[in-house]
């Protein structure tokens, strides 16, 4: 085992072939680099039981040798290692003594002349126009200029026969050219499967393959043989899930391998060949195609007509067309949010719709309105969406090393505490991408991120995306705004009635439409709506070089499972996100000043108002029935209908000005129940102190009983009103999760209010009246009146309705127990009940995939 020498701006590091070694700017590190360019722990170099080998920890800016991106490689004395910049990064030079060559020398030269040596890396090419003639989606730089910027080495491993594809007649599973798992890559690395030996997979470094993702938990899965020769997949309790095939396996469960069954652990895929076991790691270089995207809503209308189109890896395309063409119900099929009915999306040759569950995490969604509660800091945003994101075992270090590393990518490290409503339209919307970016997505889809921001707002936004895609992202934008096409490097353009009129270079757009400016394309598409667009497009050149071979590249096939009744697991558990959403929610109303006076303000406002009413409870001495004291249940309706309107005014915005929110977070692993319990208990609490305000002052200047049922009358009456707060609070959510537009929440918040007040049973006779009777069974206020009725005894205290029959009394004011325990019970009951049809009316807002 030879020692390796490293070399860096003078100073010089022994390594010994025991341990790992880490490169990065932690000081706790072995090797510390002051490099704002090199992330906290950026790599690991070790032994790795036949040479040295250089792992880099999924770092923000990379590791390269040879001017290529790497992310594992063997090196040697000779070798040189850049860190965050290809030409310009800290240099590490390794050395060795003439022992240590001669020892590796030979062994490398073995391992050439039996093929094992890991094939480098796909060469990445900088971002150059696609040449006119070509369809984009299949260009890849030629072969020889690859060759001829590689080292030899590198070259003698490319000429060798890809690993997938040599048999091994011993080892079980081993399969002769089985398809790849990413189009015609190469394995990013491969290890080997020792028989009865335990292969784990994790985070930590203490895994016999450590996986530098924040996605997968620290002791994540492992492989291991069978008993009769076959290897499975277990998982080890992770939080974000072990796939197969796309479909999740079951916590802490297990499932044998097929020969060419794809296991997925985060960001990286692996699959068995013989006895060894390839890695694909996921890194952003992938390709993104639609294949035939049909939409039909009820009534068979089609709102998206066949539509195809392809795209390379590291690709601006930019989707452009008038309204009514079907750019958002596009989006909702590309991104797995609504699927098409017919058609197929294909992530890498993968299908997006089948495997979903696993593929959700590495694409990134960012809707016209932001994704981030605009009161809080851009630090405090970025940390809870990282809390819910990541999986619980991360460290809180480790979170806050990606927001800052994301930060400064882009740009946003000097407005991080900064409330995100004091931004600009293009800093919210760099933060939005940023919250985005925390768990390094291969695709971005962005709809409408220029909406409303001026012409130099708009090129910048459009010049930070062609940048993320420079760095190794696709990214497709639908925009209205046509000023900044040029930079993209594909335009799609939709057609009224939601077919494809166009796909391909944005500089050959206009002229393949026979226009001068985009102004006289869309009043063509409003002029000449019945035209055949599509058909136009179809049987153009245009189509011939850029869309028709589509179907040329066959989807992966892998032997899919029946549909399974495991849901996608969570990347936090349930406690820990209903934590984690309580605190963020108790930031957002701790920095809204004027909702917190509000919250204070109207119950007090609402409890003075009863005070006006001049009035005792009824400890007087008995009067003749025509002068019994009534004031005493007008009283009680004005603090039960008071209580009803400030509780249901708390919760009737709540959900719909966070519904773009959740829908993303959702998406991405949101526990529904979590999030509304979350609201429950925050609002309750809130209204709970509201109905003890609005008691406090409304009880305070009368004459109670002296005794109650069960405890002080002013007692039992404030938990009347407290539960009757609970309902009418659910009653508001009910309303924000009806809703489509916040402005229709103040409408529907007055109409439950007066409601409220006709069937309290105070001002008319309730009881007896079949259908109305039953009908009042579902207004809160009848059953909370009923509660406060049973403790003051309204039934002797307010003058009967007939004079002719005194003892024709309100069964819900019964002065007894048993009643005011049935009345709490029942308006609990109803608080409940809305409970329920809160989750479900949530269920709309949600991924068609992840109603479950």
């Amino acid at each position: 085992m030879p020692e390796l020498v490293l070399e860096l701006n003078g100073r010089t590091w022994t390594l010994d072939p025991s341990r790992p070694y880490t490169l990065g700017r932690d000081p706790g590190g072995d090797v510390v680099l002051e490099d704002a360019r090199v992330s906290w722990r950026h790599a690991t170099i070790s032994w790795g039981g036949r040479s040295w080998v250089i792992e880099d920890h999924g770092s923000t800016n990379g590791t390269f040798v040879q001017g290529q991106r790497i992310h594992q490689m063997e090196i040697g004395p000779g070798s040189s290692v850049h860190l965050g910049n290809s030409t310009d990064g800290p240099r590490v030079n390794v050395q060795g003594s003439s022992q240590a060559a001669a020892v590796a020398s030979p062994h490398q030269a073995q391992q050439q002349a039996a093929g094992l040596t890991q094939p480098p890396p796909p060469h990445q090419q900088p971002h150059q126009q696609p040449q006119s003639g070509a369809p984009g989606w299949q260009q890849q730089a030629p072969q020889q200029h690859q060759q001829s910027q590689m080292p030899q080495q590198q070259q003698a491993w490319q000429q060798q026969p890809p690993v997938q594809k040599v048999p091994n007649q011993q080892g079980p599973g081993g399969v002769a050219g089985a398809p790849p798992v990413y189009g015609d890559r190469s394995p990013t690395t491969f290890h080997q499967l020792a028989l009865g030996r335990v292969m784990r997979i994790g985070r930590a470094l203490e895994n016999e393959l450590v996986v530098s993702d924040l996605q997968v938990s620290r002791l994540h899965a492992e492989f291991h043989a069978t008993p009769d020769g076959r290897y499975e997949i277990r998982d080890l309790g992770s939080h974000n899930g072990t796939y197969v095939n796309g479909q999740p396996i079951a916590k802490g469960g297990s499932q044998l391998l097929g020969p060419n069954d794809i296991v997925g652990v985060g960001h990286s895929t692996f699959r068995l060949v013989g006895d060894r076991l390839e890695e694909f790691v996921d890194t952003g270089d992938v390709s993104f195609s639609a294949r035939h995207l049909t939409v039909t809503v009820d009534g068979g209308k089609q709102i998206l007509k066949d539509v195809s189109f392809g795209v390379p890896e590291k690709s601006l395309i930019a989707v452009i067309g008038p309204s009514g063409s079907g750019k958002s119900t596009l989006l909702k099929a590309l991104t797995g949010y609504r699927p098409a009915n017919q058609g197929d999306v294909l992530y890498d040759n993968r299908n997006l719709y089948k495997q979903f569950a696993e593929l959700r995490q590495r694409i990134g969604l960012v809707p016209q309105d932001d994704i981030l509660h605009k009161e809080l800091t851009v630090k405090k945003a970025l940390k809870y969406a990282a809390k819910l994101r990541f999986p619980a075992d991360t460290s809180e270090q480790e979170r806050q090393q990606r927001i800052d590393e994301v930060l400064r990518e882009l740009k946003l490290d000097i407005h991080k505490e900064k409330k995100v409503t004091s931004l600009s339209g293009g800093q919210r919307k760099r933060v939005s991408v940023a919250l985005e970016l925390l768990t390094k997505p291969s695709l971005i889809f962005l709809d409408e991120p220029t909406s409303g921001l001026d012409p130099g707002m708009d090129r910048d936004v459009m010049q930070l995306l062609r940048g993320l895609a420079d760095d190794g992202r696709t990214v497709l934008v639908v925009t209205h705004s046509v000023a900044e096409l040029a930079i993209c490097d594909k335009l799609l353009v939709m057609a009224p009635g939601g077919s494809v009129a166009y796909f391909g270079p944005p500089e050959e757009a206009l002229n393949f439409f026979g226009y001068e400016t985009w102004a006289d394309v869309f009043s063509a598409f409003e002029n000449y709506r019945d035209y055949d667009w599509a058909g136009r497009w179809k049987g153009s050149q245009h189509y011939q070089m850029y869309a028709a071979d589509i179907d040329a590249v066959a989807a992966q096939s892998v032997q899919m499972p029946p549909p399974a009744a495991i849901k996608p697991p969570k990347p936090q558990p349930w406690a820990a996100q209903l934590i984690t959403l309580i605190r963020r929610y108790v930031s957002v109303i701790a920095s809204d000043k004027g909702f917190m006076g509000l919250m204070v303000i109207l119950p007090a406002v609402l409890g003075v108002v009863s005070v006006v009413i001049p009035a005792d409870f009824g400890l007087a001495p008995p009067k003749p029935p025509s002068k019994f004291n009534g004031d005493a249940g007008t009283i009680m309706l004005i603090i039960a209908v008071g209580m009803c309107f400030s509780a249901a005014a708390n919760s009737v915005r709540e959900l719909i000005k966070e519904r773009v929110i959740y829908e993303r977070e959702r998406a991405v692993g949101l526990s529904r129940s979590a999030y509304l319990m979350s609201k429950v208990i925050v609002l309750g609490f809130i209204t709970a102190i509201q109905g003890v305000i609005i008691c406090a002052i409304g009880f305070a200047p009368r004459d109670l009983p002296k005794e109650g049922l069960l405890m002080p009358p002013a007692l039992e009456l404030c938990i009347s009103i407290i539960a009757l707060g609970f309902t009418s609070m659910m009653f508001g959510l009910v309303i924000s999760a009806l809703v489509k537009t916040s402005e229709k929440t103040m409408p529907l918040l007055v109409m439950f209010a007066i409601v409220q007040v006709v069937f309290t049973g105070v001002l008319f006779q309730i009881y007896g009246s079949i259908g109305l009777e039953q009908f009042a069974w579902l207004m809160p206020s009848r059953w909370a009146i009923g509660a406060a009725g049973a403790t003051l005894d309204l039934s002797h205290l307010m003058p009967p309705w007939d004079l002719k029959k005194p003892n024709d009394l309100d069964p819900l004011w019964e002065h007894s127990v048993t009643q005011w325990g049935i009345n709490l019970t029942v308006l609990i009951a109803l608080g409940v009940i809305c409970g329920f049809a809160v989750a479900r009316l949530l269920r709309r807002h949600e991924p068609e995939v992840m109603r479950k």
